[in-house]
């Protein structure tokens, strides 16, 4: 088995000093390679929490800003077209995000993965915090928001390429698939904190709601820096004997089918304006207040941390990615059509539909943007380059992310003719992703039957196709 020399590298890797540090307390010295995985196992996941956290604000604070008459909301989006503003501004954030991704990929892999990732989530905090600065300055011109917004999502695009290539550096492709389930649980849980974050600080003030998700994502990117190893050569981690890590070998081959995509959904009740969906939420007759909507939504993103264990745990059972992920796509179409059905009688019902809506959205989204990245990264087309991975892994969630930023602007059309074309629109966008991944699925039924090896070419060639589809449901 070949072994990574620094003479793969366009540059001098250096042990981070935070792990000096702590090998000064080891009698041996020096951490073990499991240590090793369980620290960089809990450092990107925490960093990718701090990313979900610090895009939320905006989607709690959006009812506030455009309150014209309930608490007066902030100039220019409390006119009668602040919501076609707001929605200008997401489309930006989104649009740079997607661009962004494919530029971050491209980069990450020439330079030093855990200064690129601090970087991205340093930017990330001073840009969400420049926004809710306006509260504090009395800005109100739309260019300023949008110029942060649009550097906020080039920060933003940069952590999903650097984390997933360093995760691929210490994962072997057997468990991959568990292994990510249950690590891609941070956008659940990102979402979640953001949300509950962002909607307590509300009541001082939205400049807060920005402000406590920047300085938790700027914080983390000093431990980032500080601690988190690239990978094993860097540090001088080996693995035990009895295991093989596929990415560290160089001309292995993969034969497992590959896809890309990316899903998340939300959901409104009434066929009232686009931000009607965190104004004035109704369940059962009941209106709630931003703070109460913005803590049921993360019944969502509770359902997809079940969701990405679950996808993840049984693609490695039968051990088809496409099988699993598109399983749960067909599943989630009568999810979401129960969920516009019934989800208004009563508040129990709407958390129960809501949470499997969750399961069933996330679960491939957790699956495809995490062990179908790595997989592919690791691919024999590769030749055991394992740096470009971050490529890799940018080109699918970036072609993904062209599907997100579509969802909001057709929303925003849709709506204005009732929210159940809404849901239809994102029913319709699950089948069309499912279909996209029929050619998988066959490859991998028939590699089960008759231990065919060339999953990985067919869906190589085929998983970007199957992104945008389901971004819609973003």
């Amino acid at each position: 088995m070949a072994s990574w020399t620094s003479s793969q590298f366009l540059y001098e890797e250096t042990k981070p000093c935070g792990i000096q540090f702590l090998e000064r307390f080891k009698r041996s010295g020096r951490l073990s390679f499991k240590q090793y995985q369980a620290l960089v196992f809990t450092l990107t996941f925490v960093a990718y929490i701090a990313f979900h956290a610090a895009r939320k604000p905006n989607s709690i604070v959006k009812g506030t800003l455009s309150a014209s008459t309930v608490r007066g909301g902030w100039s220019p989006f409390d006119g009668p077209d602040g919501t076609a503003l707001l929605g200008q501004i997401d489309l930006a954030f989104l649009s740079v995000y997607a661009v962004g991704m494919f530029v971050a990929g491209h980069l990450g892999d020439r330079l030093d993965l855990r200064t690129f990732l601090t970087i991205g989530m340093i930017g990330t905090g001073l840009f969400t915090a420049l926004f809710g600065v306006a509260f504090w300055a009395n800005f109100h011109s739309f260019y300023y928001f949008l110029a942060v917004q649009v550097l906020a999502g080039w920060f933003q695009s940069i952590g999903w390429p650097c984390v997933v290539a360093v995760l691929g550096n210490w994962f072997d492709k057997k468990r991959r698939g568990m292994i990510m389930g249950v690590w891609s649980a941070h956008t659940s849980l990102g979402n979640i904190t953001g949300s509950l974050l962002a909607s307590g600080l509300l009541r001082f003030g939205w400049g807060w709601s920005f402000l406590g998700p920047a300085l938790l994502i700027t914080f983390l990117g000093l431990v980032v820096y500080f601690f988190l190893p690239v990978n094993p050569p860097t540090v001088g981690a080996e693995r035990d004997g009895t295991e093989v890590d596929s990415t560290m070998r160089l001309g292995d081959t993969i034969t497992e089918s590959f896809l890309g995509s990316r899903m998340s959904t939300g959901f409104d009740r009434k066929a009232i304006g686009f931000m009607a969906a965190w104004k004035i939420p109704v369940i059962g007759g009941e209106y709630l207040s931003e703070e109460t909507s913005g803590n049921l939504s993360t019944l969502f993103d509770v359902g997809g941390v079940v969701g990405g264990v679950l996808a993840g745990y049984i693609s490695d059972q039968l051990d088809g990615r496409a099988i699993t992920a598109a399983g749960f796509i067909y599943l989630a179409i009568p999810a979401l059509f129960l969920y516009r059905i019934y989800g208004h009688i009563s508040l129990t019902i709407n958390i129960i539909l809501m949470f499997t809506s969750g399961v069933f959205v996330n679960g491939p989204f957790a699956l495809i943007t995490t062990a179908v990245s790595a997989d592919l990264g690791t691919h024999k087309s590769l030749k055991g380059n394992a740096r470009a991975l971050a490529t890799v892994t940018a080109i699918i969630d970036g072609t993904g992310s062209v599907g997100a930023a579509i969802g909001p602007v057709l929303t925003g059309y849709i709506s204005a003719i009732s929210w159940d074309a809404v849901f239809y629109m994102l029913m319709t966008a699950a089948l069309i992703s499912g279909l996209l991944l029929t050619k998988l699925i066959i490859t991998e039924v028939k590699a089960m039957l008759y231990g065919s090896s060339d999953e990985g070419e067919a869906a190589t060639s085929s998983s970007p196709a199957t992104r945008a589809p389901i971004d819609v449901l973003l």
